[in-house]
């Protein structure tokens, strides 16, 4: 009788076993499950305490992008589409294109802790975020225990912190929290007794698609692959459920959430889709080392500049192959045991979800990744690993809760153990040091004082090519011939300009007389010695309005480096840039407040449609 709770919720009634000590008890013995995963995420991040953040992939990027949208509220500027820094200071559209919800975050925490805190903050809420989100998604079936010990599982899972550790890749380790709140919303379905709930239309009201459209719509603005991830997650998991349910309400769910999500989503996503025309966003995809089918498991290459990406190939290979067999075996032993748990509507679906994701690893696969939308927007198959992070914890766990007392205290010791292992290993064998230039204080130090850093390939503008802007440009360069190269020095380093050079006939800096130089307005106000064109540091993109001296400025030649080339009399001159709303931008917003007030509508209809009602 002992196991009586947790064996019900393993035969799949999904009925929870509250403790018979009063309510009391029950709320202290409530917080042990998320103290733990509190605890649990300061250990998976404690390497980065000892030997300091880990300089993955895409640090700087993340670190800048937190600068520079800081910067902007600073300047007023809440929703910042511009940032002023990339490209030594001549800027990139990055804010339009790259969703918001980590920028904005790691902004936020910017205000409160210092730039060499931040990091490891950032890090240590999405761990615990990603354990919370699993736990949630457990206890539909498990008990507090079992729950609690999945979420530490998802946390610790190796491409978990391959993705902390290697990568330095926040956004998407953002995905850790919805993919599993977004499993939870869909196998609501599958795991509720159909004589639970009556009609068609209130079986439709139970399950709200409502939270599905929030959960979905947080995916995209995290990251995009996370969103394209989730879009496909949604509807196949979706399918699964209805065919196992033999109801329609699933799809019909999964098909308005989606709808309702990325409409909440349009601020951005519309923006994001139409103005990938004005920057050259296939360098995303078209890159050798950013194809699908040079990222298939364990790949071998023989194309100069793919040694280094075949490396960490083999390492994501090793921890995605693992994952898989981990989740795989764990489920054998459950189903041996026949104590699966859930119902099988509930648990088939997160059984499928490690089976797909291994043959979306393999080259037979590729068909799928060339006929399905955006799906080779991923870049590389064992993105999907994440969606195996939580199924894998879940599995475990029953595999793990379904021995007896003396085996299962064993069992977790070891476990703890295997946690702590985990993380000392992912701090050795995927931590990144930092070259002093993409150190925190160096980067610091080159926004703030408007140096600038490298650029993003695929913001720049078409057939502009980054690695020709230069280092310490003036702000405006007065010059002839519109197209001549500014900058010099050795052809294998960054270009660097000086005044020695004589590559300017004047320069003059950007107006400060009202103010602190903005990001997305700029003045110059000088005379020019001579007519010409003054070439600017700053990027050119279509949503910029120009004016000297009051006339709009709308043909302009174009430059190999990007840069902002405008046509100018000799005499004084009044030069304004600034950013313009594009229509896109504003149909977005309508259709994201129209979203927003449906769902609010129909939020307020589901609670009063579902409350219980007194006789």
């Amino acid at each position: 009788m002992k196991k009586q709770g947790i064996g019900n919720r393993e035969q799949g009634t999904g009925q929870s076993r509250s403790p018979s000590n009063g309510a009391k008890s029950w709320n202290a013995w409530s917080l042990v499950g998320p103290a733990v995963l509190l605890i649990a995420a300061a250990i998976a991040t404690a390497p980065l305490r000892i030997y300091n953040f880990s300089c993955g992939h895409d640090f700087d990027f993340h670190l800048v992008s937190w600068l520079d949208a800081l910067h902007s509220w600073h300047q007023g500027i809440l929703d910042p589409h511009w940032s002023a820094s990339p490209n030594y200071g001549a800027g990139e559209p990055r804010f339009l294109f790259y969703p918001p919800l980590t920028w904005m975050l790691g902004a936020a925490l910017g205000t409160v802790f210092t730039w060499m805190v931040v990091p490891y903050v950032m890090t240590f809420i999405l761990l615990a975020a990603t354990g919370f989100a699993t736990r949630a998604l457990a206890r539909q079936v498990m008990n507090d225990g079992p729950a609690t010990l999945a979420g530490c599982f998802a946390l610790f899972s190796g491409y978990t912190l391959f993705t902390v550790y290697e990568r330095s890749a926040y956004a998407e380790l953002s995905g850790g929290f919805w993919i599993p709140l977004l499993l939870l919303l869909i196998l609501r379905e599958g795991n509720r007794d159909r004589s639970e709930i009556g009609s068609v239309f209130q079986r439709f009201f139970a399950g709200s698609a409502i939270p599905v459209a929030i959960v979905l719509a947080g995916c995209w603005l995290s990251n995009a692959p996370v969103g394209v991830m989730a879009s496909y997650l949604l509807a196949a998991v979706a399918l699964v459920v209805a065919a196992l349910c033999q109801s329609w309400i699933p799809v019909l769910r999964a098909f308005v959430g989606a709808a309702l999500g990325l409409a909440l989503d349009a601020f951005y996503l519309v923006p994001a889709a139409w103005e990938q025309r004005w920057v050259a966003i296939r360098q995303a995809t078209d890159d050798p080392g950013l194809l699908i089918e040079n990222s298939f498991l364990f790949g071998r290459h023989y194309l100069p500049g793919l040694e280094q990406h075949d490396f960490e190939l083999w390492k994501v290979s090793a921890v995605g192959l693992a994952m898989i067999a981990v989740a795989l075996i764990a489920l054998l032993i459950c189903w041996r045991r026949k104590r699966l748990p859930g119902n099988p509507s509930w648990w088939i679906p997160l059984a499928l979800i490690p089976v797909v994701v291994l043959m979306l690893q393999l080259p037979i696969s590729l068909f799928i990744w060339n006929s399905l939308p955006k799906l080779r927007f991923l870049q590389f198959p064992w993105r999907w690993l994440l969606v195996v992070e939580a199924p894998m914890g879940i599995f475990v766990a029953n595999a793990v809760w379904m021995t007896t007392r003396w085996w299962r205290n064993l069992i977790l010791v070891a476990c703890c153990f295997v946690f702590l292992g985990s993380a000392g290993f992912a701090g050795i064998a995927f931590y990144q040091n930092c070259d002093p230039e993409d150190s925190t204080p160096f980067v610091v130090g080159a926004v703030v004082t408007g140096r600038g850093t490298e650029g993003t390939d695929e913001y720049a503008p078409p057939d502009a090519d980054n690695e020709l802007v230069a280092m310490d440009l003036p702000a405006a360069c007065l010059v002839a011939n519109p197209t001549i190269p500014l900058g010099g020095g050795d052809p294998d380093l960054t270009p660097q300009w000086s005044s020695e050079q004589g590559s300017c006939l004047a320069t003059f800096p950007f107006d400060t007389a009202n103010g602190p130089i903005q990001s997305q307005h700029k003045r110059v106000n000088a005379t020019a010695p001579q007519a010409g064109f003054l070439v600017l540091r700053l990027r050119e993109y279509p949503a910029w309005s120009i004016r000297v001296n009051g006339v709009a400025i709308t043909a302009r030649p174009l430059r190999q480096d990007g840069l902002m080339a405008i046509p100018i009399p000799s005499g004084p001159i009044s030069l304004s840039v600034d950013w313009n709303t594009t229509t896109d931008v504003r149909v977005g917003r309508w259709i994201s407040f129209f979203a927003i007030m449906l769902v609010t509508t129909l939020g307020l209809l589901v609670r009063r449609r579902t409350q219980p009602r007194l006789k």
